[in-house]
């Protein structure tokens, strides 16, 4: 099963595809100098594979290589990848603490 990762930003989102199926999405919004991850979601059919993590890990590497924006955790699971992930803590909003 071959997996895609893509940035479609004139959706704003990040697309996780296998075998050119959409399976896991991350939707977000431009604020200015921050971007709000603002709704992850897994179709059911691939859920309990970490395909959501995936793609939260994609969109992370994404704005901190091409962008100088901080990163609001607006959805749920965005919050829990990066307290699961505290070494990428500096990419959040300072503005949030």
């Amino acid at each position: 099963m071959p997996q895609e990762l893509s940035h479609e930003p004139d959706a704003r989102r990040y697309v996780l595809r296998i075998d050119g199926t959409i399976a896991s999405v991350l939707d977000y919004r431009v604020l200015g100098d921050a971007v709000a991850f603002t709704r992850t979601f897994t179709n059911p059919s691939y859920r309990g594979g970490g395909l959501a993590a995936e793609v939260v890990r994609f969109a992370v590497d994404d704005v901190e290589a091409n962008s100088d924006r901080h990163i609001v955790p607006s959805c749920w699971y965005v919050g829990e990848w990066f307290d699961r992930h505290p070494e990428r803590r500096a990419l959040l909003d300072p503005r949030l603490d």
